[in-house]
């Protein structure tokens, strides 16, 4: 069992696009940008140790705003410039109420099955409230990265930070340290418990 590192996509290593101080996904390819960080970020998570899975909502198909294809190119980009172990996406609407769509922990439970991934060991990293959710929900260290978005923040992520390479820093650094592992209670939530690795 290796540890990973969960990644939102749009915010996080994908530049979202603005407006009224909330991001949305981008919806053309050619507004598909990475933020300048992102590859060596990734590329330190991977140097040490971490499986890297990309767990990303993503509304707009189902909601016939962009074509899959589209997105499935952007994720080819992805794949070619960053050093992903997989990507898994949800489609679904809003209102489909989904098993995978984030805050649920789906993608992310299906991405520790499919890799061989200690929960417990593994960090999911958000810019929004639901990736938090999604993480504390999986029993993941959450990293939040903070953007400063006109909506209600996460209660209670194990790190807050500015960027994918603050969130680099703050993983390999709790991690060298013995980072906060999350196990499970009686009552079927996680507590904090410190363990050396």
């Amino acid at each position: 069992m290796r540890p990973a590192v969960f990644l939102d996509r749009d915010g996080v290593i994908v530049v979202p696009e603005f407006r009224d101080r909330r991001s949305f996904a981008p919806r053309r390819l050619a507004d598909f940008r990475l933020y300048p960080d992102a590859s060596a970020s990734l590329q330190r998570l991977k140097r040490a140790g971490f499986v890297l899975a990309v767990v990303t909502n993503q509304p707009d198909v189902g909601n016939g705003l962009i074509a899959r294809s589209d997105v499935d190119a952007m994720h080819e980009i992805m794949r070619r410039e960053l050093p992903v172990d997989v990507i898994k996406s949800c489609f679904h609407r809003q209102d489909e109420h989904c098993d995978c769509r984030k805050p649920k922990p789906g993608m992310i439970l299906a991405a520790a099955h499919e890799l061989g991934v200690d929960l417990a060991a593994s960090f999911m990293v958000g810019d929004r409230k639901s990736d938090v959710e999604a993480g504390h929900a999986a029993g993941c260290a959450t990293v939040f990265i903070d953007l400063g978005y006109a909506e209600p923040a996460p209660e209670s992520p194990d790190h807050i930070v500015g960027s994918i390479a603050e969130a680099a820093d703050v993983i390999i650094n709790d991690t060298v340290r013995g980072h906060a592992r999350r196990v499970p209670a009686h009552d079927g939530s996680y507590l904090r418990n410190k363990e050396t690795t």
